[in-house]
């Protein structure tokens, strides 16, 4: 059988028709063919688990099981929020036993270093795995979107003891990791940070730190649903350098450990408070104390003073993981959306002689909404595994394809989670009045969507990392590669290249612009190449669906849309972005300054 034909409703979930999830496996399996080149990533030894079978598999599983296990609390977690009781979280009714089951079934340990008791696979399946749980359930999914940076960092940065310590239980998923960097006076500057690691020089802890100050937005910072909880946490050692040279990053536990490895021993880690949030009520978002009433002790990861290079290697795959929350949302609204539209019956079709009221799927101004919902959420999907698969190239070797996911991190993180607030949007505008109702559910993807352009760096920091630091890399001929590539891609479809001629051109005016002028600019530039990158990968989708509907191969509807879908993108979202060209390059002199309140 092709792995483009599986009919994808036979898998949906059962938690009632307005909150109906349908993995898209059929989509993501092309996609991971065509964009990920999942088969090229099977041909090293490194991957060689990772065959047709293997791949479609883990696909299909997860799509199953994030259907019928997550996809029915995402209301649940939205409406019963955890409960914060004297420094306790208790997570809402069913969350529990669903994370138990994720953990039995194995799905965190895909793309885990083996000799930890992963599986090995490519970090492209799970970011697969993450997509399908996160639109089930994207708050519920959070508490497994920072342990696999946390187990990068320890993979980099870590010692052997740390890692045979910790490891096994972060890679299975009993144990969770977090990420803490924001102070209340330290947000994006992460360099203001007072948080502090005082060296034990003596006794059965020399060696260790103690840790102590308070970090907010700790997600999954405290909950109920693991016996332990690995926090990362950035502090500066005593007389260390101002600003984030002299920042050092932490492993603190919320218990310490026994001589047998298990959670025993009460660390100096207390959950003051968590916050009422516009969305992802699932997620528990924790004010953390340390060292506050007992000894709080932390081991050092890496050298001091290195901190934020070890919290770089958490943060890209954090980012890259926000990105896939872009997707998730974007593929829930747009299903839902869909099958709204296909069963509200209003008004007669304009300008016809039948007066018989039609569903609304039917109208113009409505079929355009659905139509660029699910363009941009299919390109939204194909960066972000583009991304994934290019860190699964440069672990094999490729240079080239690790310098490629630096440069296409921001974009991911900025364009993906702006699609899927966008998205979330329309929506809500498909509805029309029932998706301003809570309970049809069109406003719990929106409210859950707007957190993700914000953590984790605001989408504004990502397109100042874009004409900051990846421009910079060899002289903007990185940026210039891609663009290059794209032009190569662009195929039978003008509206492309005349993107990727407006991209080049600002491109070399950034690289000579001063860096008021970049960062002026920077949103509009990030915002054409992404969607430039977008364009060539749904170009590449759409000449790969054409040769497998000349072929005979593959189903016949799903392979329609597809050329329908990509022909959409490329003519009538990137004009638009061509469109940018003037904001990214009127420099920081057409900013003028804000007029004072009186």
């Amino acid at each position: 059988m092709p792995r483009y034909s599986r009919p994808e409703h036979r898998i949906a979930s059962k938690s009632g028709d307005e909150m109906t999830y349908t993995p898209p496996t059929t989509e993501q399996l092309f996609v991971l063919d065509h964009i990920a080149r999942i088969d090229a990533m099977a041909a090293h030894d490194k991957f060689a688990a990772a065959t047709p079978d293997m791949v479609e598999a883990i696909v299909n599983g997860i799509g199953e099981f994030a259907a019928e296990v997550y996809a029915p609390l995402n209301r649940v977690g939205d409406v019963h929020n955890p409960k914060w009781d004297d420094g306790k979280v208790t997570m809402p009714p069913g969350f529990k036993e669903a994370y138990k089951q994720f953990v039995d079934a194995g799905w965190g340990s895909i793309d885990g270093p083996e000799e930890y008791g992963g599986q090995g696979l490519p970090f492209t399946l799970a970011t697969v795995i993450i997509e399908a749980l996160g639109t089930a359930d994207m708050g519920f999914t959070l508490c497994n979107i920072l342990t696999p940076g946390a187990i990068h960092a320890l993979m980099a940065y870590g010692t052997e003891e740390q890692r045979q310590t910790w490891l096994p239980n972060l890679v299975s998923g009993a144990w969770n990791g977090t990420m803490n960097l924001t102070e209340p006076a330290a947000g994006s500057d992460v360099g203001a940070l007072r948080s502090t690691a005082e060296r034990v020089t003596e006794g059965e802890h020399a060696g260790l730190y103690k840790i102590k100050g308070q970090k907010i937005f700790i997600t999954f910072g405290e909950h109920d649903l693991t016996d332990n909880i690995v926090h990362l946490v950035l502090a500066r050692t005593p007389g260390a350098p101002e600003g984030t040279r002299g920042i050092s990053l932490f492993l603190v536990p919320k218990y310490r450990l026994d001589a047998e490895g298990k959670p025993a021993h009460s660390n100096g880690v207390r959950c003051a408070s968590i916050e009422h949030k516009l969305g992802i009520h699932g997620s528990p978002t924790a004010v953390m104390i340390y060292g506050e009433d007992e000894d709080c002790l932390g081991e050092i990861v890496g050298a001091e003073m290195g901190g934020m290079r070890a919290m770089f290697v958490m943060m890209n795959a954090a980012r890259l993981l926000v990105g896939c929350q872009g997707v998730q949302i974007a593929e829930r609204a747009t299903q839902q959306a869909q099958r709204f539209a296909a069963d509200r019956v209003q008004s007669a079709l304009a300008g016809g002689t039948d007066r018989t009221p039609v569903t609304i799927d039917q109208h113009p101004d409505v079929r355009r909404m659905l139509w660029r919902m699910r363009a941009q959420t299919e390109a939204a999907r194909a960066l972000t595994y583009y991304a994934a698969a290019q860190t699964d190239f440069g672990k094999l070797g490729d240079e080239a394809a690790a310098m490629r996911a630096e440069i296409l991190i921001p974009l991911v993180k900025a364009h993906a989670t702006d699609i899927g607030c966008e998205v979330a949007s329309l929506g809500i505008q498909v509805h029309g009045g029932m998706g301003f109702i809570e309970e049809t559910g069109a406003a719990q993807h929106y409210r859950d969507a707007r957190i993700a352009p914000i953590y984790e760096g605001t989408n504004g920091i990502q397109a100042a990392d874009l004409v900051g630091r990846k421009l910079g890399m060899a002289g903007g001929d990185l940026v210039r590669g891609l663009i290059d590539d794209i032009a190569h891609g662009a195929g039978e479809f003008p509206e492309l290249q005349q993107l990727v001629d407006a991209c080049r051109a600002v491109t070399d005016w950034m690289v000579a612009a001063n860096t008021g002028d970049r960062l002026a600019g920077s949103y509009p530039y990030l915002t054409m190449l992404a969607t430039a990158t977008c364009g060539w990968l749904m170009a590449l989708q759409h000449q790969a669906a054409k040769a497998a509907l000349d072929e005979g191969s593959g189903d016949r509807e799903f392979l329609e849309a597809k050329i329908a879908s990509t022909r959409f993108y490329l003519q009538q979202i990137v004009p638009a972005a061509t469109g940018l060209a003037p904001s990214a390059l009127a420099g920081d002199a057409a900013l003028a300054p804000l007029p004072k309140f009186a």
